[in-house]
């Protein structure tokens, strides 16, 4: 028997509470409904993209969330760590059916130095790194890892603020400067007092990442590996699966699984990843960073896998079975950033998937998403072609990439220094964290 709105009698969670009311927050959504969950949000931007399916409620109206929802979820990881932790104590009493992804996943997340150590116990590789809390210790690192180095703030930091290329020992002292006050919790950087991070230059070929669900009875699916390519730091094109990389789906596979069992994980988790070569020339991956929640990197599996990502992340919240992460079809995602494309220009090109996000145009802003799936794969590239074609911010794909590390490096050494604004909290599908691969690529940083 079931009631008028189609729920089993006995079904304990109707509404998915979700931490944040951004893109994510609104596919999030869009993926519940045809399950039969409804989706409400806690987001201080009442016009969020969210708000096209569900309530919204502000910050200080978090009471009246937590009673409008019977489970929780997050779609960005910088959500303050004390209303995880207040939502996942709430599920313990038994009051609510959980918080997930968990408290604990968050705190790694939002601290470079804990989550590479987390990598580090694991016998996951990552770079050479160093805590730094003087200017004496930003020495050692130098001397220690040789330079050229990044340092970065090991929290917060957006759009390339936070991180700075030291590539002789004269920019020591200007490094130093301009970053210090995150070590005591002074500045705009970070109000949490926290060390710096020195990062060694590595050569790598490819960035690549890794998406991975896992249930809440500890079982593990994950999707293929993808490519990534960033424009001013923002991801640009992901390619689905990425090309030649069969040889490291074990090893991504293993690295994302053992983060997931480690941190006692339920939902969508993204692994981003350096290929890079050993001694004796054979590829292995370095870990950069998590994303404890559904991501950019990801989104072509709306159309392309058998279970899109955002469908699984729901599953595993209310505990229901795992989808199956399979791609059913070679693709390209592409973002649409600052400025909405002709509509008809692109659906006129076969295979093409338009996703907006109902946002506001502004500079370098994720506004919309496009896949493309033609059915013949060898179409792909030139599908691409004229899309790159109808769209007013190309994101750099009219231009030849750099092809070697060398000229990245190059690059990076003269540009390091020039930066774009912080981007708002309400455009959280903007990579977070930092990588190499945006100080490597960088000219002038996610989901926010």
């Amino acid at each position: 028997m079931t009631t008028a709105n189609a729920y089993p009698v006995t079904q304990t969670i109707r509404t998915i509470g979700i931490l944040g009311g951004g893109q994510l927050g609104m596919m999030l959504a869009q993926a519940a409904l045809p399950l039969g969950y409804q989706c409400v949000f806690l987001e201080d931007n009442a016009d969020c993209p969210a708000s096209l399916y569900g309530k919204v409620f502000s910050s200080e109206q978090l009471d009246k969330f937590i009673a409008a929802a019977d489970v929780f979820t997050l779609e960005f990881e910088n959500t303050t760590t004390a209303t995880v932790e207040q939502l996942a104590n709430l599920s313990k009493s038994g009051s609510k059916q959980g918080m997930f992804p968990p408290p604990l996943a968050l705190d790694i997340a939002q601290d470079r130095l804990k989550e590479k150590g987390m990598f580090n116990e694991l016998d996951i590789a990552t770079v050479p790194f160093m805590a730094v809390n003087s200017e004496a210790e930003l020495k050692q690192a130098c001397d220690e890892l040789g330079l050229p180095i990044v340092l970065k703030t090991s929290r917060g930091g957006y759009d390339g603020k936070g991180q700075f290329v030291i590539r002789e020992d004269s920019d020591i002292k200007t490094a130093w400067h301009e970053l210090k006050d995150a070590v005591s919790g002074k500045g705009a950087l970070t109000p949490t007092p926290a060390p710096l991070i020195a990062e060694g230059f590595i050569n790598f070929s490819r960035e690549v990442s890794i998406i991975a669900v896992r249930a809440q009875n500890g079982q593990v699916r994950c999707y293929d590996l993808v490519e990534n390519h960033h424009h001013h730091g923002i991801l640009a094109k992901t390619r689905a699966p990425a090309v030649g990389t069969s040889h490291l789906f074990q090893q991504a596979t293993d690295a994302i699984s053992t983060v997931m069992n480690h941190l006692g994980y339920v939902g969508v988790m993204a692994l981003e990843l350096f290929v890079s070569k050993d001694a004796r020339g054979n590829d292995y991956l370095l870990a950069n960073e998590i994303a404890p929640r559904v991501h950019n990197s990801g989104h072509w599996s709306i159309e392309g896998a058998i279970t899109s990502q955002f469908e699984n992340h729901i599953r595993a919240v209310v505990n229901l079975p795992l989808g199956d992460t399979d791609n059913v079809h070679p693709a390209i995602m592409l973002n649409v950033l600052g400025q909405y494309p002709d509509i008809s220009a692109v659906l006129n090109i076969d295979g093409a998937h338009y996703h907006s996000y109902h946002k506001a145009e502004r500079e370098d802003r994720k506004i919309a998403h496009i896949t493309l799936m033609p059915n013949d794969v060898a179409d792909l590239e030139p599908a691409l072609a004229k899309l790159v074609a109808v769209l007013p911010n190309k994101v750099g794909l009219d231009k030849k990439l750099a092809p070697t590390i060398t000229e990245k490096q190059t690059s990076t050494l003269e540009e390091a220094s020039n930066t774009k604004p912080n981007s708002t909290s309400e455009d959280n599908e903007n990579e977070v964290k930092g990588s190499q691969t945006e100080a490597l690529l960088k000219t002038d940083k996610a989901e926010k």
